[in-house]
């Protein structure tokens, strides 16, 4: 007698994920045995199950679009709180200076621990919930390419596939599915707080608001310069890494290898001197964003200061927008790297799918330049 299971890729909120098993399988049906007697076999893997959306984006959202949508919503609330220590700080100094009753210190600095103990929780939980939608996803395709392997397809099953599957299995799904996690989140936590620090910076002096605004163009100059730099490096190195893989797992002890040894050879020197070339890039682009911050606060102690000589701004004005600048170091390197990682993860999804797509195809061909490089 025949037995049922449900096939394919499972989407976060389906019956395989919520019954607590997280499992795949395929459907089996009766099969005729030679006594007569229906016996269970298992045919090849749905395709639609293997196959992967045309883009990152479409991907994240079909896959993770319910638990995107409560990622979200943590995230508002962490970067709406995210003002309200600047706030204290700016109060707690100025009630110092002017000599007011110590009570009120001690008020505003409990509210600002518990303010900070909100935020943390509440940026507690967005973290390990958006790293487990990142670690689903991993799971997901590395459970896609081995339906792949599985499959009935000629080519899936050639030794340039399989190179290219235990490429895929092994270091390219990793960073792919981390980016899921925070794939919508991320740039909004970010943004969000870039937006509201700086309207706050604005709001306790519009002057040293706009010199700290100015020091950010020369940013919006080099930044995407270097990357694009850098996107180029890694879609190189992804492809021969994936030729490496197909000349590992497609010898055989008879074959000839001095030549294969020397053209793996080579491309080794090549991955290592693309990932010098991006280790280049990435240091000296940080250089350069953290030199901007210093010369921001360096604006901030100029222009407030001279403010303060001028009794148009209070000392705490001062403290408070050094804070922010602070404040916005951080989430504007997180943007960075995360505009970055969008490129680079939309590269190894390209090349993920297209090799996906290639090998279903079942055609009898070698992998072309698109897939891997020589």
């Amino acid at each position: 007698m025949g037995f049922v299971k449900e096939v394919g890729a499972p989407t976060l909120g389906s019956p395989a994920i919520e019954n607590g098993t997280g499992s795949w399988s395929v459907s089996r049906g009766p099969h005729p045995s030679i006594s007569g007697e229906s016996l269970p076999v298992t045919p090849p893997p749905d395709q639609d199950a293997i196959r992967l959306d045309r883009g990152i984006f479409s991907y994240v959202v079909r896959a993770t679009g319910r638990h995107q949508i409560i990622l979200v919503l943590l995230t508002i609330a962490v970067f709406l709180l995210e003002v309200v220590p600047l706030e204290m700080q700016r109060r707690v100094i100025n009630d110092l200076v002017k000599h007011r009753e110590y009570h009120m210190i001690v008020v505003l600095c409990a509210a600002y621990c518990g303010t900070v103990l909100v935020q943390g929780g509440t940026k507690l939980i967005l973290n390990i919930y958006r790293g487990w939608v990142g670690e689903w996803a991993t799971r997901d395709l590395r459970h896609r390419v081995r339906l792949l392997a599985s499959s009935a397809s000629t080519l899936s099953s050639s030794s340039e596939a399989q190179g290219i599957q235990a490429a895929m299995v092994v270091s390219e799904v990793e960073p792919i599915g981390g980016f899921v996690g925070g794939a919508l989140s991320e740039p909004l936590l970010e943004a969000g707080i870039l937006a509201s620090v700086l309207a706050y910076m604005v709001h306790v002096d519009w002057r040293m608001g706009a010199a700290a605004l100015g020091l950010f163009v020369p940013q919006l100059i080099f930044v995407p310069l270097m990357q694009l730099s850098m996107n180029r490096k890694t879609k190189k190195r992804v492809k021969i890494i994936r030729r490496l893989s197909i000349s590992v797992v497609g010898r055989s002890p008879e074959e000839e290898l001095e030549a294969d040894d020397l053209r793996d050879d080579e491309r080794i020197e090549r991955v290592f001197r693309l990932n010098v070339g991006i280790l280049k890039l990435k240091f000296t682009m940080n250089f350069l964003m953290n030199l901007s911050t210093h010369l921001q606060v360096i604006s901030a102690l100029l222009v407030g200061g001279w403010l303060v000589h001028e009794d148009q701004l209070e000392v705490g004005g001062i403290v408070a927008f050094i804070s922010g600048i602070g404040k916005l170091a951080d989430p504007w390197g997180d943007l960075v790297n995360y505009f970055r990682d969008v490129n680079l993860n939309r590269v190894k999804y390209r090349l993920m799918r297209d090799a996906v797509d290639h090998q279903l195809a079942g055609a009898d061909v070698p992998p072309g330049p698109a897939l891997v490089a020589d």
